[in-house]
């Protein structure tokens, strides 16, 4: 791996949990530039020449994003970007380029990029698209930390809560579901509110909004009765 052989600098490693920042770019100049730009404001930069050194780097699992040339030497930003949506990596791509055309924004954007900045552009406007970036990163990493928690709870109730949780879910009373599963009403709500605090849901409409998120329908409680 090779990477700038300027440093981080100034307040840049106080955020080094915070957010990271790559940039590929195999013009050397530019590279240095926009990595440059970037630490200026105390941001993580993590640059690279080409687009095989950006894919074999470690990634942390931090607020991140990628400012990509579209014209590399060996694979082209393009194909880098094709890579990442096959191997699931769902960072934020800023493309930049000298050379871009209506056709080649068009297919980045559709592949997912967030920004399309063309070559020179205002040290503003960077600082601008990333910020954004981020902002969406941190969102989509909260958005995923939030589904891996609510899977971790789910997968903690004992079968009889899940059965309850599905019928909860499904709109019905304590009373209906004591009769759905020939159990005592009781019994229903000492496993409801051993699932309900499972699940941390302190209201029936959250507790469906999670079983939404994990793919549970109402609709499907009762197809086999």
């Amino acid at each position: 791996m090779v990477h700038d052989p300027r440093a981080l600098t100034g307040t840049a490693e106080t955020q080094s949990n915070a957010s990271v920042v790559y940039v590929v770019d195999d013009d050397d100049s530019m590279r240095f530039a926009v990595s440059n730009l970037l630490r200026s404001v105390g941001l993580q930069v993590e640059a690279f020449a080409s687009a095989q050194e950006f894919l074999d780097c470690p990634k942390p699992n931090v607020p991140s994003c990628l400012i990509l040339d579209v014209r590399l030497r060996q694979e082209s930003g393009l194909a880098l970007q094709d890579d990442m949506v096959r191997d699931g990596l769902r960072i934020p791509v800023l493309f930049m380029t000298g050379h871009g055309d209506i056709e080649m924004s068009v297919r980045a954007m559709k592949a997912g990029a967030v920004d399309f900045l063309t070559k020179p552009f205002r040290d503003q406007d960077m600082l601008d698209a990333v910020t954004s970036a981020l902002a969406r990163d941190s969102e989509r990493l909260a958005h995923e930390q939030s589904r891996a928690d609510v899977t971790r709870s789910y997968a903690s109730l004992t079968p009889r809560e899940k059965e309850v949780m599905g019928h909860v879910v499904a709109g019905l009373m304590n009373k209906q579901i004591a009769a759905e599963m020939n159990l005592s009403e009781i019994t229903v709500k000492i496993h409801r509110g051993q699932l309900t605090k499972k699940m941390g849901s302190r209201s029936v409409a959250d507790l469906v909004r999670k079983a939404e998120a994990l793919g549970i329908r109402p609709d499907a409680v009762h197809k086999t009765k």
